[in-house]
């Protein structure tokens, strides 16, 4: 890196922007004219495990920390709802992480799926579509899913964990003789798994995902290299989880299409200061997947497209790649040039991490062609997201462009891009990351700087007193 990180928006075209790249020896592809509609490679239908998605654009899941303490949504819940059916974005993967029971949230205020909740969640996938029918004039080529999940070592309750970290234990101050999840637990978070996928069935999403990424349950079986029993050690065993989970919706569910989002590769824990956690005495390092023991620090693909050949025999199409865990790694897959307040200023230019997860996405899609490839880490590019996307997908680095923090600022992003609009560069997400400081304060997920439902609010004011003392 040559000098000091330059905000995004000091480039005022691309043609500087593409300086910035080579400069730099960033990778990624980027164009420099933006096609629409049709003309446009981000325009293109897809037809996926038997589905037309209807363009290339897709939504993140999200955890919004606005439902009822029993799991319900509210108005925030469905604020957020409605603003990821106008965004034009013609597949919704999840729309939100889902719990599938009670001490699975990751916080007091996560969504619940239950025989309770269900006719709530189904009029929040109702309220989505309608909103991207009056935006868009059609729901042809809407796909809209749910993502399932346990959180495993960061459920808000009591850590639930699979193995013992070194690092990951002690961020959490976990004693040495903290309890493992039980065999016959693990059974149990299986069926809840299968009955959560009934009730999504019942109530109209077209598929779910079983969440396996940023470090909660799905997540942590991938790296149990070290538990002992049928659930860790041998690649088989850590992939056990998703294969009952897998072969119990199949039967209970018939129909009902099964994604993944993934973390395919982890990295070291990062302390406050940004650097990563001392390896001393850890080395070979097994706390980690899609990694070098060796070397931690470098991606490593073997065990990644293993797992992605697995779920091309389980007839899993759809894949949602993204890497490590906020937890431990935020500027990994979340890269940032503002942290939240309990993480730490990014150790690189962000958009290294953003061509990090890029390149590794290309790597997977040219080993598993036939496989639908949503990719993460878009929102950092800012005003020339749509000019990296549209590279991206032309190029076959990737099928599908996800976003997760720009929707949360600018919704109606891929609707206008697609239409050929104008695009408003005060509503591009800057990362300055109060989506992610709010909830960690116990507060709201939502664009605080840009959308003055949350701007407005009274969590605002908590919020600015929250960034002032951090």
């Amino acid at each position: 890196m040559s000098g000091a990180i330059p905000r995004i928006a000091s480039f005022k075209r691309v043609e500087d922007f593409l300086g910035h790249l080579r400069v730099n020896g960033i990778a990624m592809p980027c164009d420099t004219v933006l096609l629409s509609r049709s003309a446009s490679p981000l325009g293109q239908p897809y037809e996926a495990d038997g589905m037309r998605i209807g363009n290339r654009f897709a939504i993140h899941p999200m955890e919004g920390w606005d439902g009822t303490a029993d799991g319900r949504p509210t108005e925030l819940t469905e604020h957020r709802w409605r603003r990821f059916g106008r965004s034009g974005a013609k597949l919704i993967w999840g729309g939100e992480a889902v719990a599938v029971r009670e001490d699975g949230r990751a916080n007091p205020n996560q969504l619940l799926i239950n025989e309770r909740s269900i006719g709530d969640l189904e009029n929040l996938r109702r309220m989505l579509d309608v909103e991207h029918r009056n935006k868009t004039g059609s729901a042809e080529g809407l796909a809209i899913g749910l993502q399932l999940t346990h959180s495993g070592r960061y459920s808000y309750r009591a850590p639930r964990i699979l193995y013992r970290h070194p690092l990951l234990d002690k961020k959490l101050r976990l004693p040495a003789d903290y309890e493992l999840i039980e065999d016959a637990e693990i059974r149990a978070i299986v069926e809840d798994f299968h009955r959560a996928a009934r009730l999504a069935q019942a109530a109209g999403f077209d598929f779910v995902d079983i969440k396996h990424c940023h470090g909660y349950l799905g997540h942590e079986f991938l790296s149990a290299h070290t538990r002992e029993g049928p659930y860790g050690g041998s690649f088989e065993n850590r992939t056990r989880f998703l294969r009952e989970v897998v072969e119990g919706i199949r039967s209970q569910a018939p129909g009902l299409r099964i994604a993944v989002r993934v973390s395919a590769f982890d990295t070291v824990p990062i302390d406050r200061s940004g650097s990563p956690e001392s390896l001393n005495g850890l080395l070979p390092y097994r706390w980690g997947f899609g990694l070098n023991p060796a070397d931690p620090s470098i991606p490593e693909a073997e065990e990644p497209v293993k797992f992605l050949e697995l779920l091309r025999e389980l007839n899993i199409r759809l894949v949602n790649v993204t890497a490590g865990s906020p937890y431990y790694n935020p500027h990994v897959q979340r890269p940032a040039m503002f942290p939240p307040s309990d993480g730490y200023s990014p150790p690189e230019d962000p958009l290294a991490g953003v061509s990090r997860q890029m390149k590794f996405t290309q790597l997977l899609k040219n080993r598993l062609p036939d496989l639908f490839f949503v990719g993460t880490a878009y929102s950092y590019l800012q005003e020339f997201l749509p000019y990296v996307a549209q590279a991206a997908v032309r190029e076959g680095w990737v099928d599908a462009i996800g976003l997760g923090r720009m929707v949360l600022a600018y919704p109606e992003l891929p609707f206008d891009v697609l239409e050929g609009r104008t695009l408003d560069r005060k509503r591009f997400c800057r990362t300055f990351s109060d989506c992610t400081t709010a909830p960690r304060n116990g507060m709201p997920s939502g664009c605080y700087p840009l959308d003055e439902f949350y701007r407005d609010s009274k969590s605002a004011a908590r919020l600015r007193q929250v960034k002032q003392n951090a």
